[in-house]
This record gives C-alpha cells, structure tokens and sequence, in this order.
C-alpha cells in the first residue's frame, strides 16, 4: 500500500481538476436561459428545463456513482463518467433543437457525481497525512469553480456564443479525463471490498429522488396547491418511504441509512440541507439583480459578459477560507467550523438582504457567502469520513450531495415562486419580491446557524471536544 502511495504522490492536483468540472458544467445554467430560449425559440420557462433535467439525473446518479465508488474500479467509474459528461458537452454544443439539446444536458447530470468519487480515490491513494485536508479541498472546489464558471461563461457566450460554452465544457471534461488517467494509479482497488450492487434501492431512490425534484423544480408553475402538484408530492413520499423499509432490510444497501445515525454525520446532513437552499437563493437573485434593468430599482443592467463576474468573490472567498482552515485546524474542531460557517453565511445573507441595489454590495456579499461556504463545506465532507468506514464513504458523501442538491432544489424553487407572487406586470419582480427572497435566505442561514451554535454548546458543556488535527 505504501508503494502505492509513494507512486501517486501527483493524484490529488488531477483529482481537484476533475472535481473542478461540477463546477464548470454547473456555471452552463441559470447566465444562459434566455439566450438559449432565444436560439432555439422556446419561451423562458420551457427553457429552464435545461436547470431541471440536469438537476434530475444528477439526483439519480450521484448516490449510484457514490455506491460504485466504494468499490474497486473507482478510477474506472470516473473515467467513463467524464466520458459520458463529453458526450453530453458535445451533443448540447451541436444540437440542432431543443431535444436534442436536453439530452446533452441530461447526460451532463453526471456531473454531480464526481465530487464523491473523487473523494474515494483520494481516501485510496493520498497519503494518509494528507487525506483530511485532500477532502476538505475536493469538496470545497465546488463551490471555488463556480465562482470562476460563471465569469467564464458569460465572457465565453457574451463575446461569442452559448454553445461555445458548451465546446469549453468538453474541452475541460476531456482535459480532466487525461489527467486522471495519466496521474491516478491503474488497475482495481484491491482492498475495496466486491459486495453486490443494490439495483432494487437504486432504482427506487432514483425514482422517489427524480419525482421529489420534479414537484420541487415545476412546483411554482403548475401551484403549489395544485392536485398535480400534491400527486406528485405524495408518489415522491411513499417511494422514498419504500425506499428506506427496503434499505434497512438488505444485506449490502444503495446507502447505510444506520451510518446516519451517528451525531456527526447527521449534522453534517442537515447542514448540506439548509446551507444549500440558502446558498442557491443567493446565488440566484444576485444573478437577476445584476442583469435587471435600472428600471425596476434594483437592477444592475449588466450584460450577460459582465454578469458572470459577479460570482468571482465567492470563488475568492471559498478559496481563502479552505486555506485558512488549514492554518487554523490544529486549533479548531471541524465541528467547530460548521457554527462558524453558517454564521458568516449568516452575515452575507442579511448584508445582501438590505444592501443589494449597488455592484460593490453585491461583491461584497458574495465574498463573505464564499468564506462561509469555504469553512462549512470543508467540514461536511471530512466529519463524514472520520464517523464512517471506508466502504461506506462514497455512498455517505454522495447522500450528503444528494441533500446539498434537494436543498438548492428547494431554495431556486421557493424564491421561484416568491418572486412569481411579486411580479404584477412585465418580466421582472417588485423590489419588494427582490427583498423578500433575500430575506428568506438570510433566515434559513440563520436556522442552521441557531441550530448548530445550539448542537455545539450542548456538546461542550457536556465534554470538550477534541481536536481534529487537518494537516
């Protein structure tokens, strides 16, 4: 094992490049709705199922290829992953209509998954000194590229076209295929256990996942209220409900629903949760704000070049905060990190929520939501992996993305729908739906943040907690 080690000391820059294209494929989003509801003339809200369809296979795959990469072809699953995301990069840059286009964009769900595995090659391959800070970092280059996507993007589509974003895509995807072929040991993981694969929990948490999101993402369209609506939501609930009879009854599930009992893991669950609705409600109005007109009082009437920009600080800020974790860790516990990361959250929701109506605001909020992004989402990650062993890590780090991605389903979802209430004519919402949504943003960091202050006091005044050295 050692010489295994010793021969991969290179594995851990290819495999933050590759986790690099979560964020990338991501960023191909919310810039590009109306220029491809332009190009391929449907209107505005068909266009948003580029959002959802991705966002749906996503769900599916992310526990699956989460499962797959407890096993032992792990880098045998990233690969053919990233194959499949070229494919999908391809297929939307070529497409000639809009179906073909959402293939291309359901292919590219698979995007989702490759955090997790990514992090089970790391735990297979990082010399164990260094595993800790390698999975903080892995997970936080989420959040770190979407703050460099988005710039990206909108320079890319601005100064030429959408589907050129597309090609930049797979061109990034196939880049990120070859390092990790040429840097990340061949052949199996022979320590990895060969248990048999749980297609019965796969399919059903698929389904129950892929429906769950469906009423999410069309909720503000069909009514919340609506008996479609409520079909929906009902089918999702007894699937899901199904779903974990079935898992707590076979030999080798989809996902050890037992692991999530452990204090560390579910706290890390919830807060993936929360933080992810309220990231995503943020994210979303500063994007509208900075592409609205000076008309509705509010808006920054940037173009689709410049808008993007306005998502850099929080790759700064995420950046800057995985460092500074690491400087600070043999002093702070990671249970230590999550409080403070939802607070700073917490911080950045409320300045955005009553000043948004000037560029610098908005920049200023963005940086401080990337810090607390930054110390949160390295902590997640790394008191999953300390609480679990290892063959239950890829499957327990693909059910906390799963949740980041039900709780940015509901966040998009809910400001959807709040903004719709407040938009009485045109296309653009009141200054008082702006706020709002803000607002609500700010409460649900401030939810999490109550609820893990609260966790964390108990704790120490019960014991005190140990350190968690991340060297």
């Amino acid at each position: 094992m050692s010489e295994v080690r010793m021969a991969s000391a290179r594995p851990l820059p290819a495999l933050v490049y590759a986790a690099l294209c979560t964020a990338i494929v991501s960023s191909l989003g919310m810039l590009l709705v109306p220029s491809i509801a332009e190009a391929m003339d449907v209107t505005v809200s068909t266009a948003q199922w580029m959002l959802t369809i991705n966002l749906l296979v996503g769900a599916i795959a992310t526990p699956v290829m989460g499962r797959l990469s407890d096993g032992p072809f792990k880098k045998r699953l990233l690969l053919w992953s990233l194959a499949v995301i070229f494919i999908g990069s391809v297929l939307a840059a070529l497409a000639p209509n809009f179906t073909v286009f959402l293939i291309g964009r359901a292919l590219q769900g698979l995007s989702y998954g490759i955090v997790p595995v990514t992090i089970a090659l790391a735990r297979r391959y990082v010399e164990p000194a260094k595993i800790q800070p390698a999975i903080s970092s892995l997970s936080v280059t989420v959040s770190t590229g979407i703050g460099i996507g988005y710039p990206l993007t909108g320079v890319i589509a601005g100064l030429l076209d959408f589907r050129f974003a597309f090609w930049f895509a797979a061109l990034f995807v196939a880049t990120a295929a070859a390092a990790i072929w040429r840097l990340v040991p061949p052949g199996p993981d022979e320590q990895a256990t060969r248990n048999p694969f749980d297609f019965r929990g796969a399919a059903l948490l698929g389904l129950g996942l892929g429906v769950l999101l469906l009423g999410i993402s069309e909720g503000p369209n069909w009514g919340w209220d609506a008996p479609w609506t409520m079909a929906v939501f009902g089918v999702a609930a007894a699937v899901l409900a199904v779903w974990v009879w079935t898992e707590l009854r076979v030999p080798h599930p989809l996902i050890n629903l037992r692991v999530l009992r452990n204090a560390e893991v579910l706290l890390a669950n919830g807060t993936a949760m929360g933080l992810g609705a309220a990231l995503y409600i943020g994210l979303s109005m500063s994007s509208l704000v900075a592409q609205a007109p000076e008309s509705t009082g509010y808006g920054l009437a940037l173009p689709v070049l410049w808008a993007g920009f306005v998502m850099f600080p929080l790759s700064v800020g995420s950046f800057s905060a995985n460092r500074l974790v690491r400087r600070l860790s043999d002093r702070i516990s990671l249970t230590t990190l999550l409080p403070i990361g939802a607070g700073t959250m917490t911080a950045a929701g409320t300045l955005i929520w009553f000043a948004h109506t000037q560029l610098w605001e908005i920049l200023l909020g963005m940086l401080v939501f990337g810090l607390g992004m930054g110390a949160s989402y390295a902590a997640m990650p790394a008191l999953i992996a300390r609480s679990v062993a290892s063959e239950e890590l890829g499957s327990s780090v693909s059910f906390n993305q799963v949740l980041r991605t039900v709780g940015s389903s509901f966040g998009t979802a809910v400001s959807a729908a709040l903004l719709a209430a407040h938009t009485p004519h045109g296309p653009y919402a009141t200054e008082a739906g702006i706020s709002t949504t803000f607002a609500l943003g700010a409460l649900v960091c401030a939810g999490v943040f109550a609820a893990l202050l609260i966790h964390f006091l108990v704790a120490r005044s019960g014991r005190e907690p140990a350190k968690d050295p991340m060297p």
